[in-house]
């Protein structure tokens, strides 16, 4: 096991990471940025090293300055948690090259998965579920006509290493489809440094299914079920929950072991997420593999009894899986809300500032992951991600009657939250009946 671990990142999932690394006996570093520097995770951690200005691109962006710390503060180990140089294949490789261990996969893992093309290549040896489309990047306008009229109208035109929404374009028409390419390939150019772009069937009304899978460095591959994240905004998800609820055990497992088998071809060590769109009738068709920890894993960890992240470091410390497919049960249902700085009267508008009233709830099968507390003064520069409640109970039913009294004993402000338009989810009888789509919060919205 390493001796010291370097957590390149910041918020709720440092300090998730510095948990799981305490209770391994692993003394945890914290990189940190001038805008973080009274960050309440910082006080956890055994050793805390600035590394630049307020904006990302400043400080949790620059490789040179989280290895330079890494250095100093003489490190094993180095965790990205989610975003930020999480699936930087390059920052994996440099990590490498200085000989510090990176927790999640090897870079070449993560680029083999991480290009939709290669990773949509590999899905199908290992027969996982995928959308008809286009083999290969797109290379000219008379291919993608070709393209679209073989597999029929509505099209998605996605960026091959896009992420987010970003590079996607949604087409019903030729026309559509000739100035999507273009806005597509523009937006994945500026966005991630590669303007190729590929075509997908397109789902109206699809339920977004995500399965949760662990790797080793022996070969060995397990999934941990299903996650729902149908209930999203502009691609943003909102709330998830596991196990998805109402779909048939037996495509359940079938997806399920599918996914384990590709992360096992592509030799990856370490958490992922392989994420589907599920129509009516419960195809499923893969959209993309997450090549590091979700923010959503703890409705994983609820239902499973593992500790993902722990599992994520043990393994990269070389440790096999300690558990096989068979000891793996499912255990009641987990709901996440994700909590956000915004104000989703004023179209989500992002809320920097003081938190000066800060009141969390708790009570049995309660959990909140959280960097915020009475006093904290949100930055400007980040995500405006400020906690996960997440709620753990026998049934759905349950599970959502939690949740409703979860949210409403939680007080934030004065800043606006996302806390009240939660509430008014948990009482919508779509949701209440799992009987909705990707797009039931926006029409949800769009009512109000």
């Amino acid at each position: 096991m390493f001796s010291r671990l370097l957590i390149a990142n910041r918020g709720e999932i440092a300090l998730r990471i510095i948990r799981a690394a305490r209770e391994l006996g692993v003394k945890p570093v914290c990189v940190y940025s001038e805008a973080d520097r009274d960050g309440w995770w910082l006080k956890h951690a055994d050793e805390t090293v600035c590394i630049g200005p307020g904006p990302s691109v400043d400080s949790y962006l620059r490789i040179d300055r989280i290895i330079s710390a890494a250095e100093i503060a003489n490190v094993d180990a180095i965790h990205p948690g989610y975003g930020f140089l999480a699936e930087n294949a390059h920052f994996a490789e440099v990590c490498r090259d200085c000989h510090i261990e990176f927790i999640g996969p090897s870079p070449e893992a993560m680029a083999r998965l991480g290009d939709k093309i290669t990773c949509k290549k590999m899905a199908r040896a290992a027969k996982t579920p995928t959308f008809p489309g286009s083999d290969g990047a797109i290379e000219d306008e008379d291919e993608a006509m070709e393209v679209a009229a073989s597999i029929g109208y509505p099209v998605i035109v996605k960026a091959s290493a896009g992420g987010g929404g970003r590079g996607m374009r949604i087409a019903h028409n030729e026309a559509a489809l000739r100035s999507s390419l273009t806005a597509a390939r523009q937006e994945a150019a500026a966005a991630f440094g590669n303007g190729a772009v590929y075509i997908e069937k397109f789902l109206e009304n699809a339920r977004h299914v995500e399965v949760q899978v662990l790797g080793d460095k022996h070969g060995h591959a397990v999934h941990l079920y299903d996650r729902d994240c149908s209930s999203q905004r502009r691609h943003q998800k909102l709330i998830e929950e596991a196990p998805a609820p109402g779909i048939d055990p037996k495509k359940r497992d079938a997806v399920a072991r599918s996914a384990a088998d590709l992360i096992r071809r592509a030799e990856y060590a370490g958490a992922a997420t392989v994420e589907f769109l599920m129509d009516a009738e419960q195809n499923f068709y893969m959209l993309e593999v997450n090549t590091r920890v979700q923010v959503e894993h703890p409705v994983t960890e609820m239902v499973t009894g593992i500790d993902i992240v722990q599992a994520s470091i043990r393994v990269a410390a070389g440790e096999p899986l300690p558990f096989k497919q068979r000891d793996i049960k499912l255990n009641g249902h987990a709901l996440e809300c994700r909590i956000n700085a915004e104000d989703p009267d004023r179209g989500f508008t992002p809320q920097p500032g003081p938190v000066d009233r800060f009141i969390p709830p708790g009570g049995l099968g309660v959990r909140l992951d959280t960097h915020a507390h009475t006093g904290y003064r949100i930055p400007p520069h980040y995500d405006s991600m400020i906690g996960k409640l997440i709620v753990h109970a026998p049934t759905r039913p349950e599970a959502i009657q939690r949740m409703r009294g979860a949210l409403d004993e939680f007080e934030i402000g004065p800043i606006k939250t996302t806390i009240p338009l939660h509430r008014r989810v948990m009482d919508q009888p779509l949701f209440v009946d799992a009987n909705y789509d990707i797009h039931y919060i926006e029409r949800m919205l769009a009512s109000e």
